[in-house]
C-alpha cells in the first residue's frame, strides 16, 4: 500500500508545522516558506521501490530551501527527479537558475544547498534516488543538475510514462518486483540524461566530454577484466595515458577510483540479487577483486555494511 498524507484533517494553525515534518521525513530536511500558512492545502502519496521512492505531491504555492545546516549530519547523497504536471517550478543551485514547465523534468542534488518552488498550485511527481544508484550507472551525475530535460518525447517520455503507470499496478506487485522496478527506472533515467545532447556542453568541451563518454562505455563493458588499467583504457579509446589522467582531473576522481567505485556498485547489485546464487567470493572475483579481505574493507567503507550483512538484509527484505 502507498503511504498517504493530507492536510485536510489538520487544524489550520498546525498545517505548516505538520507539512514541514511530512516533507522532511519523505525527502530530507528542508525549510518551507508558505504563501498562506493557515489555509495551505497539500496531499502526498509515496510508493516505495526498493532503495528508491516515487511520490506525487499536490499542494498550494510553496518554496523549499535546502540550507547548509541541513547537510551537516547527512551521510548519504540523494537526488530528486522532479516532474511538474500543473505549473512551472523554479530551481536554483550552485548559481544556476532553472525554470521548468510541465512537459519537462529536472535533477536536484540533495547534497548541495538549493532553492526550489512554485508560485501556483502544482502537481509534482518526484523520484528520490540514492546517489550510489546513479553513480553506479553514470559518471559525475552532478553535471546534469544544471539542465531541464524533455518529458514529451524519446527516452524522457518513456521514463515519465513509466512513473505514471506505477500507482495503478503497485498493489498487485510483490516487494521484490517493486525493487526491480526501481532499478529499471534508474536505468531509464540514466538513458534519458545521457540521450540529451546538451549534456555534452554542461561543464566541458564537446571533445573532452566525447572522450570521457567513450572511456565510460569501454570501462563498463570491461569491468570484469582484472587487467583493466590506464594503459589499456587509453589504447582502446585512442588517447594517451597522460591525456586520460588529465580528463579525469576534471571529474575530481582518478580513473582507478572511478573503476573501483563501478566494480563495487556492480558487486553490490549482484549480492543483493535474490536470484544470484554465487558466493560472495565468486562475485568479488567476477568484478575484479582478487583479495577478499580488501574487497570486504572497500565494500564496508563504501556502503556501511559488509557484503554478508548486505546479502542478509536483502534476503530479509524479500521475506
Amino acid at each position: 500500500m502507498p503511504t498517504r498524507y493530507s492536510t485536510i484533517d489538520v487544524a489550520p494553525g498546525e498545517r505548516s508545522r505538520n507539512w514541514h515534518e511530512v516533507i522532511g521525513s519523505t525527502y530530507f530536511p528542508l525549510n518551507l516558506r508558505f504563501r498562506e500558512p493557515q489555509t495551505f492545502n497539500g496531499e502526498l502519496a509515496i510508493w516505495s521501490l526498493g532503495n528508491l521512492s516515487l511520490s506525487r505531491l499536490k499542494s498550494d504555492a510553496l518554496a523549499y530551501e535546502r540550507l547548509p545546516h541541513h547537510l551537516r549530519n547527512e551521510r548519504e547523497e540523494q537526488y530528486l527527479v522532479t516532474i511538474p504536471a500543473a505549473s512551472d517550478v523554479t530551481f536554483s543551485q550552485c548559481k544556476v537558475d532553472i525554470r521548468c514547465k510541465p512537459g519537462g523534468f529536472i535533477l536536484e542534488r540533495g547534497h548541495e544547498p538549493y532553492v526550489f518552488g512554485h508560485e501556483e498550485p502544482n502537481d509534482l511527481w518526484v523520484l528520490k534516488v540514492p546517489g550510489e544508484a546513479l553513480r553506479g550507472r553514470i559518471r559525475a551525475p552532478d553535471r546534469f543538475s544544471t539542465l531541464q530535460f524533455d518529458s514529451t518525447r524519446g527516452v524522457g517520455a518513456l521514463f515519465v510514462d513509466m512513473l505514471h503507470l506505477i500507482p495503478g499496478h503497485f498493489e498487485s506487485m510483490t516487494r521484490e518486483a517493486h525493487g526491480y522496478l526501481g532499478l529499471q527506472l534508474v536505468d531509464l533515467l540514466v538513458l534519458a540524461l545521457k540521450s540529451d545532447e546538451r549534456a555534452l556542453f554542461s561543464k566541458a568541451s564537446a571533445v573532452r566530454e566525447a572522450h570521457l563518454s567513450r572511456i565510460e562505455q569501454f570501462v563498463r563493458a570491461n569491468l570484469t577484466d582484472t587487467d583493466l588499467g590506464p594503459e589499456r583504457v587509453a589504447a582502446a579509446c585512442g588517447i594517451s595515458v597522460r591525456y586520460l589522467h588529465e580528463l579525469f582531473r576534471d571529474t575530481n576522481q582518478t580513473l582507478g577510483q572511478w573503476v573501483r567505485e563501478q566494480r563495487l556498485a556492480a558487486a553490490r547489485r549482484a549480492i543483493e540479487d535474490p536470484h544470484n546464487n554465487h558466493t560472495i567470493a565468486e562475485i568479488a572475483y567476477r568484478w575484479g577483486f582478487t583479495d577478499q579481505a580488501q574487497f570486504s574493507r572497500l565494500f564496508r567503507a563504501a556502503f556501511g555494511a559488509t557484503p554478508s550483512e548486505c546479502r542478509a538484509r536483502s534476503k530479509d527484505g524479500q521475506s
